[in-house]
Protein backbone atom coordinates (compact mmCIF):
# COMPACT_ATOMS: atom_id res chain seq x y z
CA UNK A 1 0.00 0.00 0.00
CA UNK A 2 1.31 3.44 -0.97
CA UNK A 3 -0.13 6.79 0.04
CA UNK A 4 0.76 10.01 -1.76
CA UNK A 5 -0.97 13.16 -2.97
CA UNK A 6 -3.90 12.25 -0.74
CA UNK A 7 -4.59 8.94 -2.49
CA UNK A 8 -4.02 5.34 -1.52
CA UNK A 9 -2.80 2.74 -4.00
CA UNK A 10 -2.99 -0.94 -3.06
CA UNK A 11 -1.07 -3.77 -4.69
CA UNK A 12 0.52 -7.09 -3.74
CA UNK A 13 3.39 -7.41 -6.23
CA UNK A 14 6.55 -8.78 -4.60
CA UNK A 15 9.25 -11.43 -4.98
CA UNK A 16 7.27 -14.61 -4.38
CA UNK A 17 6.07 -17.51 -6.54
CA UNK A 18 3.82 -15.22 -8.60
CA UNK A 19 6.39 -12.45 -9.07
CA UNK A 20 5.20 -10.02 -11.75
CA UNK A 21 4.05 -12.75 -14.15
CA UNK A 22 0.87 -12.57 -16.14
CA UNK A 23 -1.11 -15.82 -16.41
CA UNK A 24 0.73 -17.08 -19.52
CA UNK A 25 4.10 -16.37 -17.92
CA UNK A 26 3.12 -17.96 -14.62
CA UNK A 27 1.84 -21.12 -16.30
CA UNK A 28 5.11 -21.36 -18.22
CA UNK A 29 7.11 -21.05 -14.98
CA UNK A 30 5.02 -23.87 -13.47
CA UNK A 31 5.58 -26.08 -16.52
CA UNK A 32 9.33 -25.46 -16.34
CA UNK A 33 9.36 -26.47 -12.68
CA UNK A 34 10.61 -23.08 -11.48
CA UNK A 35 7.66 -22.93 -9.06
CA UNK A 36 4.98 -25.44 -8.17
CA UNK A 37 1.23 -24.98 -8.54
CA UNK A 38 0.93 -25.50 -4.77
CA UNK A 39 3.44 -22.71 -4.05
CA UNK A 40 1.61 -20.40 -6.42
CA UNK A 41 -1.77 -21.13 -4.80
CA UNK A 42 -0.27 -20.52 -1.35
CA UNK A 43 1.33 -17.20 -2.26
CA UNK A 44 -1.74 -16.02 -4.20
CA UNK A 45 -3.89 -16.76 -1.14
CA UNK A 46 -1.57 -14.60 0.95
CA UNK A 47 -1.67 -11.79 -1.62
CA UNK A 48 -5.46 -11.91 -1.67
CA UNK A 49 -5.63 -11.77 2.12
CA UNK A 50 -3.33 -8.75 2.16
CA UNK A 51 -5.10 -6.60 -0.45
CA UNK A 52 -8.66 -7.61 0.35
CA UNK A 53 -8.45 -5.96 3.76
CA UNK A 54 -8.52 -2.68 1.80
CA UNK A 55 -10.34 -3.58 -1.42
CA UNK A 56 -13.21 -5.82 -0.17
CA UNK A 57 -13.27 -7.71 -3.45
CA UNK A 58 -13.75 -11.31 -2.24
CA UNK A 59 -17.14 -12.86 -1.53
CA UNK A 60 -16.06 -16.41 -0.59
CA UNK A 61 -12.93 -18.55 -0.37
CA UNK A 62 -12.45 -22.16 -1.37
CA UNK A 63 -11.51 -23.99 1.83
CA UNK A 64 -8.71 -25.97 0.20
CA UNK A 65 -7.67 -24.81 -3.29
CA UNK A 66 -6.93 -27.73 -5.58
CA UNK A 67 -4.04 -26.89 -7.94
CA UNK A 68 -4.88 -29.78 -10.25
CA UNK A 69 -2.82 -29.22 -13.38
CA UNK A 70 -4.51 -30.01 -16.69
CA UNK A 71 -1.83 -31.19 -19.09
CA UNK A 72 -3.19 -29.16 -22.00
CA UNK A 73 -4.49 -26.15 -20.11
CA UNK A 74 -2.92 -22.84 -21.10
CA UNK A 75 -3.35 -21.68 -17.50
CA UNK A 76 -2.40 -24.92 -15.72
CA UNK A 77 -1.92 -24.04 -12.05
CA UNK A 78 -2.77 -20.34 -12.40
CA UNK A 79 -4.82 -19.04 -9.43
CA UNK A 80 -8.06 -17.22 -10.17
CA UNK A 81 -11.55 -16.36 -8.93
CA UNK A 82 -15.08 -16.93 -10.25
CA UNK A 83 -17.60 -14.09 -10.14
CA UNK A 84 -20.39 -14.64 -7.60
CA UNK A 85 -23.20 -14.88 -10.14
CA UNK A 86 -21.82 -18.14 -11.53
CA UNK A 87 -22.06 -21.54 -9.84
CA UNK A 88 -18.97 -23.25 -8.46
CA UNK A 89 -19.49 -26.52 -6.59
CA UNK A 90 -19.51 -26.12 -2.82
CA UNK A 91 -19.68 -22.32 -2.78
CA UNK A 92 -22.91 -20.32 -2.44
CA UNK A 93 -23.93 -18.10 -5.36
CA UNK A 94 -25.17 -14.85 -3.84
CA UNK A 95 -25.48 -12.57 -6.88
CA UNK A 96 -24.40 -9.66 -4.67
CA UNK A 97 -27.84 -9.53 -3.09
CA UNK A 98 -29.02 -9.25 0.51
CA UNK A 99 -32.52 -10.37 -0.53
CA UNK A 100 -31.89 -14.07 0.18
CA UNK A 101 -29.56 -16.53 1.85
CA UNK A 102 -27.70 -18.39 -0.90
CA UNK A 103 -27.19 -22.14 -0.92
CA UNK A 104 -23.99 -23.95 -1.85
CA UNK A 105 -24.01 -24.89 -5.54
CA UNK A 106 -24.36 -28.61 -6.24
CA UNK A 107 -22.71 -28.46 -9.65
CA UNK A 108 -20.58 -26.18 -11.75
CA UNK A 109 -22.22 -23.88 -14.28
CA UNK A 110 -21.53 -24.55 -17.94
CA UNK A 111 -19.08 -21.66 -18.10
CA UNK A 112 -17.30 -22.73 -14.91
CA UNK A 113 -16.57 -26.08 -16.54
CA UNK A 114 -15.25 -24.34 -19.64
CA UNK A 115 -13.12 -22.02 -17.51
CA UNK A 116 -11.72 -24.93 -15.49
CA UNK A 117 -10.72 -26.66 -18.72
CA UNK A 118 -8.01 -24.02 -19.14
CA UNK A 119 -6.29 -25.43 -16.04
CA UNK A 120 -6.95 -22.63 -13.54
CA UNK A 121 -6.96 -23.11 -9.77
CA UNK A 122 -10.04 -21.43 -8.28
CA UNK A 123 -9.42 -19.72 -4.94
CA UNK A 124 -12.91 -18.37 -4.39
CA UNK A 125 -15.59 -15.98 -5.65
CA UNK A 126 -15.57 -12.24 -6.24
CA UNK A 127 -18.14 -9.63 -5.28
CA UNK A 128 -20.53 -7.93 -7.67
CA UNK A 129 -23.34 -5.38 -7.21
CA UNK A 130 -26.81 -6.81 -6.78
CA UNK A 131 -27.60 -9.08 -9.75
CA UNK A 132 -24.93 -7.28 -11.78
CA UNK A 133 -27.21 -4.30 -12.47
CA UNK A 134 -24.82 -1.51 -11.52
CA UNK A 135 -21.66 -0.15 -13.20
CA UNK A 136 -20.06 0.12 -9.75
CA UNK A 137 -19.64 -2.57 -7.11
CA UNK A 138 -21.29 -0.82 -4.20
CA UNK A 139 -23.96 -1.74 -1.69
CA UNK A 140 -26.49 -0.09 0.60
CA UNK A 141 -25.29 -1.75 3.80
CA UNK A 142 -21.83 -3.19 3.07
CA UNK A 143 -18.34 -2.03 2.18
CA UNK A 144 -17.88 -1.17 -1.50
CA UNK A 145 -15.25 -2.77 -3.67
CA UNK A 146 -12.50 -0.16 -3.97
CA UNK A 147 -10.24 0.69 -6.88
CA UNK A 148 -6.65 -0.41 -6.17
CA UNK A 149 -5.25 2.58 -8.09
CA UNK A 150 -7.03 4.94 -5.72
CA UNK A 151 -9.21 3.47 -2.99
CA UNK A 152 -11.49 6.51 -2.87
CA UNK A 153 -12.85 5.55 -6.28
CA UNK A 154 -15.07 2.88 -7.81
CA UNK A 155 -13.58 -0.32 -9.22
CA UNK A 156 -16.41 -0.41 -11.76
CA UNK A 157 -19.05 -3.05 -12.14
CA UNK A 158 -20.45 -5.40 -12.29
CA UNK A 159 -17.22 -7.45 -12.34
CA UNK A 160 -15.62 -5.02 -9.90
CA UNK A 161 -14.35 -7.62 -7.44
CA UNK A 162 -12.55 -9.55 -10.18
CA UNK A 163 -11.02 -6.39 -11.66
CA UNK A 164 -9.79 -5.12 -8.29
CA UNK A 165 -7.97 -8.38 -7.50
CA UNK A 166 -6.32 -8.59 -10.92
CA UNK A 167 -5.27 -4.93 -11.01
CA UNK A 168 -3.81 -5.24 -7.50
CA UNK A 169 -1.71 -8.25 -8.52
CA UNK A 170 -3.47 -10.72 -6.22
CA UNK A 171 -4.16 -13.05 -9.16
CA UNK A 172 -3.22 -12.68 -12.84
CA UNK A 173 -6.72 -13.21 -14.29
CA UNK A 174 -10.27 -13.56 -12.99
CA UNK A 175 -13.67 -14.49 -14.38
CA UNK A 176 -15.96 -11.65 -15.47
CA UNK A 177 -19.19 -11.41 -17.42
CA UNK A 178 -20.88 -8.64 -19.31
CA UNK A 179 -24.57 -7.84 -19.82
CA UNK A 180 -24.22 -4.11 -20.48
CA UNK A 181 -20.53 -3.41 -20.02
CA UNK A 182 -19.66 -5.45 -16.94
CA UNK A 183 -16.33 -6.78 -18.28
CA UNK A 184 -15.28 -3.60 -20.08
CA UNK A 185 -16.33 -1.04 -17.44
CA UNK A 186 -14.24 -2.42 -14.54
CA UNK A 187 -11.38 -3.10 -16.96
CA UNK A 188 -11.44 0.59 -17.92
CA UNK A 189 -11.64 1.72 -14.28
CA UNK A 190 -8.79 -0.55 -13.16
CA UNK A 191 -6.40 -0.33 -16.14
CA UNK A 192 -7.01 -3.85 -17.45
CA UNK A 193 -7.78 -5.69 -20.68
CA UNK A 194 -11.44 -6.69 -20.86
CA UNK A 195 -12.88 -8.41 -23.92
CA UNK A 196 -16.60 -9.10 -24.26
CA UNK A 197 -16.81 -11.95 -26.77
CA UNK A 198 -19.27 -12.34 -29.61
CA UNK A 199 -22.62 -13.76 -28.53
CA UNK A 200 -22.16 -17.54 -28.59
CA UNK A 201 -18.34 -17.45 -28.55
CA UNK A 202 -18.24 -19.17 -25.16
CA UNK A 203 -20.93 -21.41 -23.68
CA UNK A 204 -24.20 -19.66 -22.92
CA UNK A 205 -24.70 -18.11 -19.50
CA UNK A 206 -27.09 -20.31 -17.54
CA UNK A 207 -29.74 -17.65 -16.82
CA UNK A 208 -29.53 -15.20 -19.71
CA UNK A 209 -29.86 -17.83 -22.42
CA UNK A 210 -33.53 -18.23 -21.45
CA UNK A 211 -34.36 -14.57 -22.15
CA UNK A 212 -35.89 -13.14 -25.36
CA UNK A 213 -32.59 -11.37 -26.03
CA UNK A 214 -29.41 -12.88 -24.59
CA UNK A 215 -27.19 -9.93 -23.70
CA UNK A 216 -24.68 -11.66 -21.38
CA UNK A 217 -21.25 -12.98 -22.37
CA UNK A 218 -18.63 -14.54 -20.10
CA UNK A 219 -14.90 -13.96 -20.22
CA UNK A 220 -12.03 -12.70 -18.08
CA UNK A 221 -10.22 -9.54 -17.06
CA UNK A 222 -6.44 -9.59 -17.40
CA UNK A 223 -3.34 -7.40 -17.22
CA UNK A 224 -2.00 -8.43 -20.65
CA UNK A 225 -3.44 -8.94 -24.10
CA UNK A 226 -1.79 -12.34 -24.40
CA UNK A 227 -3.71 -13.61 -21.36
CA UNK A 228 -7.03 -12.67 -22.93
CA UNK A 229 -5.95 -14.19 -26.25
CA UNK A 230 -4.81 -17.40 -24.54
CA UNK A 231 -8.11 -17.68 -22.67
CA UNK A 232 -10.17 -17.50 -25.87
CA UNK A 233 -7.97 -19.96 -27.70
CA UNK A 234 -7.95 -22.47 -24.85
CA UNK A 235 -11.68 -22.14 -24.14
CA UNK A 236 -12.26 -23.20 -27.76
CA UNK A 237 -10.44 -26.46 -27.01
CA UNK A 238 -13.25 -27.31 -24.60
CA UNK A 239 -16.18 -26.06 -26.71
CA UNK A 240 -16.41 -24.14 -29.96
CA UNK A 241 -19.44 -22.66 -31.67
CA UNK A 242 -19.42 -24.01 -35.25
CA UNK A 243 -21.41 -20.96 -36.40
CA UNK A 244 -18.47 -18.64 -35.65
CA UNK A 245 -15.00 -18.55 -37.21
CA UNK A 246 -12.45 -19.95 -34.74
CA UNK A 247 -10.27 -17.47 -32.86
CA UNK A 248 -7.31 -19.82 -32.65
CA UNK A 249 -3.94 -18.74 -31.29
CA UNK A 250 -3.22 -15.02 -31.58
CA UNK A 251 0.24 -14.31 -30.22
CA UNK A 252 1.05 -10.81 -31.40
CA UNK A 253 0.25 -8.07 -33.90
CA UNK A 254 0.00 -9.25 -37.49
CA UNK A 255 1.16 -6.00 -39.05
CA UNK A 256 -2.08 -5.85 -41.01
CA UNK A 257 -3.24 -2.30 -41.75
CA UNK A 258 -6.79 -1.78 -40.52
CA UNK A 259 -9.57 0.65 -41.41
CA UNK A 260 -10.80 2.07 -38.13
CA UNK A 261 -13.63 4.50 -37.47
CA UNK A 262 -13.79 6.49 -34.26
CA UNK A 263 -16.33 8.46 -32.27
CA UNK A 264 -15.97 10.47 -29.07
CA UNK A 265 -19.62 10.94 -28.16
CA UNK A 266 -22.20 8.23 -27.72
CA UNK A 267 -24.58 7.26 -30.55
CA UNK A 268 -27.33 7.84 -27.97
CA UNK A 269 -26.36 11.52 -27.72
CA UNK A 270 -24.36 11.56 -24.48
CA UNK A 271 -21.28 13.78 -24.68
CA UNK A 272 -17.98 12.60 -23.20
CA UNK A 273 -15.87 14.63 -20.80
CA UNK A 274 -12.59 16.26 -21.80
CA UNK A 275 -10.26 13.62 -20.33
CA UNK A 276 -12.14 10.81 -22.04
CA UNK A 277 -12.11 12.60 -25.39
CA UNK A 278 -8.38 13.18 -25.04
CA UNK A 279 -7.82 9.45 -24.46
CA UNK A 280 -9.58 8.70 -27.75
CA UNK A 281 -7.63 11.45 -29.58
CA UNK A 282 -4.29 10.12 -28.37
CA UNK A 283 -5.27 6.60 -29.40
CA UNK A 284 -6.18 7.87 -32.88
CA UNK A 285 -2.72 9.46 -33.16
CA UNK A 286 -1.02 6.22 -32.15
CA UNK A 287 -3.08 4.16 -34.59
CA UNK A 288 -2.17 6.48 -37.46
CA UNK A 289 1.50 6.29 -36.50
CA UNK A 290 1.23 2.50 -36.61
CA UNK A 291 -0.03 2.73 -40.18
CA UNK A 292 -3.77 2.24 -39.72
CA UNK A 293 -6.35 4.28 -41.61
CA UNK A 294 -8.49 6.15 -39.06
CA UNK A 295 -11.51 8.34 -39.72
CA UNK A 296 -14.46 9.76 -37.77
CA UNK A 297 -17.67 7.77 -38.06
CA UNK A 298 -21.28 8.01 -36.98
CA UNK A 299 -23.31 5.08 -35.72
CA UNK A 300 -26.96 5.85 -36.27
CA UNK A 301 -29.04 3.81 -33.84
CA UNK A 302 -32.71 4.19 -32.97
CA UNK A 303 -33.12 7.28 -30.72
CA UNK A 304 -35.27 5.11 -28.45
CA UNK A 305 -32.36 2.75 -27.76
CA UNK A 306 -31.53 4.07 -24.28
CA UNK A 307 -35.16 4.01 -23.14
CA UNK A 308 -35.62 0.54 -24.63
CA UNK A 309 -32.51 -0.83 -22.94
CA UNK A 310 -33.64 0.68 -19.64
CA UNK A 311 -37.01 -1.03 -19.99
CA UNK A 312 -35.34 -4.37 -20.80
CA UNK A 313 -33.04 -3.86 -17.81
CA UNK A 314 -36.12 -3.20 -15.68
CA UNK A 315 -37.70 -6.38 -17.01
CA UNK A 316 -34.75 -8.36 -15.69
CA UNK A 317 -35.24 -6.90 -12.21
CA UNK A 318 -38.97 -7.59 -12.42
CA UNK A 319 -38.37 -11.22 -13.39
CA UNK A 320 -35.92 -11.68 -10.53
CA UNK A 321 -38.39 -10.15 -8.10
CA UNK A 322 -41.11 -12.48 -9.39
CA UNK A 323 -39.08 -15.71 -9.47
CA UNK A 324 -36.65 -14.93 -6.66
CA UNK A 325 -37.46 -18.03 -4.60
CA UNK A 326 -35.43 -20.00 -7.12
CA UNK A 327 -32.38 -18.25 -5.63
CA UNK A 328 -33.32 -18.95 -2.03
CA UNK A 329 -36.43 -19.98 -0.11
CA UNK A 330 -36.24 -16.85 2.03
CA UNK A 331 -36.04 -14.48 -0.95
CA UNK A 332 -37.76 -11.15 -0.24
CA UNK A 333 -37.92 -8.73 -3.15
CA UNK A 334 -38.46 -5.88 -0.70
CA UNK A 335 -34.89 -6.45 0.47
CA UNK A 336 -33.52 -5.83 -3.02
CA UNK A 337 -31.50 -2.61 -3.18
CA UNK A 338 -32.66 0.80 -4.37
CA UNK A 339 -31.41 0.38 -7.92
CA UNK A 340 -33.10 -3.01 -8.34
CA UNK A 341 -36.37 -1.74 -6.87
CA UNK A 342 -36.29 1.37 -9.06
CA UNK A 343 -35.68 -0.68 -12.20
CA UNK A 344 -38.55 -3.01 -11.30
CA UNK A 345 -40.90 -0.07 -10.74
CA UNK A 346 -39.81 1.44 -14.05
CA UNK A 347 -40.74 -1.78 -15.80
CA UNK A 348 -44.12 -1.97 -14.08
CA UNK A 349 -44.86 1.50 -15.48
CA UNK A 350 -43.80 0.51 -19.01
CA UNK A 351 -44.39 -3.25 -19.35
CA UNK A 352 -47.08 -2.92 -22.04
CA UNK A 353 -44.39 -1.81 -24.49
CA UNK A 354 -42.27 -4.95 -24.00
CA UNK A 355 -42.92 -6.52 -27.47
CA UNK A 356 -41.93 -3.29 -29.22
CA UNK A 357 -38.87 -2.87 -26.99
CA UNK A 358 -37.60 -6.35 -27.80
CA UNK A 359 -38.36 -5.92 -31.50
CA UNK A 360 -36.51 -2.59 -31.73
CA UNK A 361 -33.53 -3.84 -29.73
CA UNK A 362 -33.19 -6.83 -32.05
CA UNK A 363 -33.26 -4.50 -35.05
CA UNK A 364 -30.31 -2.50 -33.68
CA UNK A 365 -27.93 -4.87 -35.42
CA UNK A 366 -29.04 -3.60 -38.82
CA UNK A 367 -28.18 0.06 -38.12
CA UNK A 368 -25.02 -0.96 -36.29
CA UNK A 369 -23.82 -3.08 -39.19
CA UNK A 370 -24.42 -0.17 -41.57
CA UNK A 371 -22.04 1.96 -39.50
CA UNK A 372 -19.27 -0.61 -40.05
CA UNK A 373 -19.41 -0.49 -43.85
CA UNK A 374 -15.86 -0.12 -45.14
CA UNK A 375 -14.41 -0.47 -41.63
CA UNK A 376 -12.72 -3.25 -39.68
CA UNK A 377 -13.22 -1.76 -36.20
CA UNK A 378 -14.72 1.23 -34.40
CA UNK A 379 -12.87 3.03 -31.61
CA UNK A 380 -14.77 4.86 -28.87
CA UNK A 381 -14.64 5.64 -25.16
CA UNK A 382 -15.65 2.84 -22.82
CA UNK A 383 -17.48 5.30 -20.58
CA UNK A 384 -18.66 8.87 -21.08
CA UNK A 385 -16.69 10.22 -18.15
CA UNK A 386 -13.84 9.16 -15.92
CA UNK A 387 -14.19 6.83 -12.94
CA UNK A 388 -16.42 8.33 -10.23
CA UNK A 389 -15.66 8.42 -6.51
CA UNK A 390 -17.23 5.91 -4.16
CA UNK A 391 -20.79 6.97 -3.40
CA UNK A 392 -21.59 8.72 -6.70
CA UNK A 393 -23.36 5.63 -8.07
CA UNK A 394 -24.28 3.98 -4.76
CA UNK A 395 -27.63 2.14 -4.70
CA UNK A 396 -28.44 4.31 -1.68
CA UNK A 397 -28.71 7.36 -3.99
CA UNK A 398 -32.40 8.11 -4.78
CA UNK A 399 -33.36 6.15 -7.91
CA UNK A 400 -34.24 9.09 -10.17
CA UNK A 401 -30.89 10.75 -9.50
CA UNK A 402 -29.01 7.46 -9.68
CA UNK A 403 -30.42 6.34 -13.02
CA UNK A 404 -29.65 9.75 -14.56
CA UNK A 405 -26.05 9.40 -13.37
CA UNK A 406 -25.76 5.84 -14.68
CA UNK A 407 -27.13 6.72 -18.12
CA UNK A 408 -24.73 9.69 -18.33
CA UNK A 409 -21.85 7.30 -17.54
CA UNK A 410 -22.68 4.02 -19.32
CA UNK A 411 -23.40 5.40 -22.78
CA UNK A 412 -21.25 3.23 -25.08
CA UNK A 413 -21.06 -0.38 -23.90
CA UNK A 414 -24.69 -1.68 -24.02
CA UNK A 415 -24.98 -1.55 -27.82
CA UNK A 416 -22.53 -4.45 -28.26
CA UNK A 417 -24.51 -6.54 -25.76
CA UNK A 418 -27.73 -5.99 -27.68
CA UNK A 419 -26.17 -6.58 -31.10
CA UNK A 420 -23.99 -9.46 -29.88
CA UNK A 421 -20.78 -8.00 -31.30
CA UNK A 422 -17.37 -8.37 -29.63
CA UNK A 423 -15.61 -5.40 -28.07
CA UNK A 424 -12.52 -4.86 -25.97
CA UNK A 425 -11.53 -2.29 -23.36
CA UNK A 426 -7.84 -1.35 -23.29
CA UNK A 427 -5.90 1.04 -21.07
CA UNK A 428 -5.11 4.28 -22.89
CA UNK A 429 -1.96 6.33 -22.36
CA UNK A 430 -4.01 8.91 -20.43
CA UNK A 431 -4.81 9.06 -16.71
CA UNK A 432 -6.99 11.29 -14.57
CA UNK A 433 -5.59 13.96 -12.23
CA UNK A 434 -6.09 11.44 -9.42
CA UNK A 435 -3.93 8.83 -11.14
CA UNK A 436 -6.77 6.60 -12.37
CA UNK A 437 -6.61 4.77 -15.71
CA UNK A 438 -8.83 5.79 -18.63
CA UNK A 439 -9.91 3.06 -21.03
CA UNK A 440 -10.73 3.11 -24.71
CA UNK A 441 -12.87 0.56 -26.53
CA UNK A 442 -12.70 -1.17 -29.90
CA UNK A 443 -15.76 -2.91 -31.33
CA UNK A 444 -15.92 -5.25 -34.30
CA UNK A 445 -18.28 -7.31 -36.39
CA UNK A 446 -19.59 -10.64 -35.04
CA UNK A 447 -16.76 -13.16 -34.85
CA UNK A 448 -13.96 -10.57 -35.22
CA UNK A 449 -12.09 -11.30 -31.99
CA UNK A 450 -8.84 -11.96 -33.92
CA UNK A 451 -8.94 -8.42 -35.33
CA UNK A 452 -9.62 -6.96 -31.89
CA UNK A 453 -6.69 -8.87 -30.43
CA UNK A 454 -4.51 -7.81 -33.36
CA UNK A 455 -4.96 -4.09 -32.65
CA UNK A 456 -4.73 -4.68 -28.88
CA UNK A 457 -1.38 -6.45 -29.26
CA UNK A 458 -0.13 -3.63 -31.50
CA UNK A 459 -1.04 -0.91 -29.00
CA UNK A 460 0.41 -2.86 -26.09
CA UNK A 461 3.67 -3.40 -27.98
CA UNK A 462 3.81 0.26 -29.00
CA UNK A 463 3.51 1.44 -25.42
CA UNK A 464 3.20 -1.17 -22.63
CA UNK A 465 0.28 -0.65 -20.32
CA UNK A 466 0.97 1.36 -17.15
CA UNK A 467 1.67 -0.85 -14.14
CA UNK A 468 0.22 -0.20 -10.70
CA UNK A 469 3.50 -1.16 -9.02
CA UNK A 470 5.16 1.73 -10.86
CA UNK A 471 2.47 4.29 -9.98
Amino acid sequence: MTTFDGRTTVHAFRDDALGEHDAVGLAAAIRRGEVSAAEVARDATERVREVDARLHAVQAHVSTPDPAVWARGAFAGVPTFVKDNTDYVGLPTGHGSAAFTPRAARKHSQFTRQFLSTGVTVLGKTRLPEFGFSPTTEFEDAEPVRNPWNTGYSAGGSSGGSAALVAAGAVPIAHANDGGGSIRIPAACCGLVGLKPTRGRVVAHDQSSQLPLDIVADGIVSRSVRDTAAFLADAEMSWRNPKLPPVGRVEGPSGRRLRIGYLKDSPSGVHSDAATRQAVSETVTRLERLGHSVQPVELAIDPRFTDDFLTYWGMLSFLIGTTGRTFGRDFDRNRMDGLSRGLREHYLENWRGTPGVVRRLKRTKEAYAAGFRGLDLVLSPVLAHTTPPIGHLSPAVPYRTLIERILAYVAFTPVDNVVGTPSISLPSTCTTEDGLPIGVMFAGRPGSERTLLDVAFALEADRPFRRIQDA
